[in-house]
């Protein structure tokens, strides 16, 4: 008789069973490697290379406890320049706020906190300083008007939601504005406005002036005042508002895409080198282009959303379309 060989067959899950604790048998042995060698180079770190004591660190200095070895000197800290009073004990960060142009003082000053705390003789102590220290902080009338220019420079790009560095070019321009006397018997509001909205234009942000004294306290004449005074007294390196300049903004309001925009753009260069765009409105240019390019590329676009977002009529939008499309 023949002896009968028995065969073993192992199952698809069972190999693959195995090749899988395998694979964590060998994660695991590297995660241990890698923790026996990171606690050998924190124990290499932390012992003395003199006589292999422990060491501590000690203000700026990391020193050994056995034999005074100063191993390490005049460490960088690398952590903020400001300090923050809420919590001394887990976070003592030093020196105080970073400095700021939007400030009458560039921030250095202090202010007296209030406390719920303090109660009687004490708070009323407390109130009665805080009302010398304000009058002592602004102290002239310069400061004052000054102090009310920045708040309100400060809420105008707040609610415009335009970047810090509009804001510090506008309260630097309302300070060459002051040096130059330009303020006497015009609004504070309306040097303000000015301000912003020519911050606006240096930096290529597209704000109208309608936008700005629609949330300035100034009214659309104070503001023409005020910047017609700085234009002509501090000569602002400002020129024309092109049409291509809003087109980015009335575009994502729109909703239009990206092909819509380009076309939009080629066609408000077209119209400034034809002279479509003279003497009109660059807003309403703006959307003409806009509804323009819409017509072309088969967009969903009217006339009426076109000339919503610009906040101009649609016969504005009619007018420049009707140039823009004519052989």
């Amino acid at each position: 008789m023949s002896q009968a060989r028995s065969t073993r067959v192992r199952s698809h899950r069972t190999e693959t069973t195995d090749r899988a604790k395998e694979t964590t048998a060998a994660d695991e042995a590297a995660t241990t490697r890698d923790a026996r060698r990171a606690t050998a180079e924190a124990t290499a770190v932390d012992e003395c290379p003199e006589c292999g004591g422990r060491t501590h660190v000690d203000s700026a200095e990391r020193v050994c406890a056995d034999c005074g070895l100063v191993i390490e000197a005049d460490r960088i800290d690398h952590g903020p320049e400001w300090r923050s009073f809420a919590d001394d004990d887990t976070n003592p960060k030093r020196t105080g706020a970073p400095l700021t142009r939007s400030r009458h003082d560039r921030g250095l000053s202090t202010e007296i906190g209030r406390s719920t705390r303090v109660k009687g003789r004490k708070r009323r102590r407390l109130a009665r300083m805080r009302t010398q220290h304000n009058r002592a902080r602004i102290s002239t009338k310069r400061d004052r008007n000054k102090v009310y220019a920045y708040t309100e420079i400060r809420r105008l790009t707040g609610v415009l939601e335009l970047p810090d560095s509009v804001r510090d070019t506008a309260c630097a321009l309302f300070d060459s504005a002051q040096d130059e006397s330009l303020l006497r018997g015009r609004s504070l509001e309306g040097f303000s406005a000015a301000c912003v909205y020519v911050a606006c234009r240096t930096a290529d942000v597209a704000r109208t002036v309608g936008e700005i004294c629609a949330e300035a306290k100034a009214t659309e004449a104070e503001h023409r005042a005020a910047f017609d005074a700085m234009n002509r007294e501090l000569g602002l390196p400002i020129g024309p508002t092109g049409p291509a300049e809003y087109l980015p903004r009335f575009a994502s309001d729109l909703g239009c895409s990206a092909d819509v925009e380009r076309r939009a753009g080629e066609l408000a260069k077209r119209a400034v080198t034809e002279g479509i765009a003279n003497g009109r409105n660059p807003v309403g240019v703006a959307a003409a282009c806009l509804y323009t390019a819409a017509r072309e590329l088969d967009a969903d676009c009217t006339q009426r959303e076109a000339a919503d977002v610009a906040d101009v009529t649609p016969v504005t939008v009619r007018r420049t379309y009707v140039d823009l499309t004519e052989e």
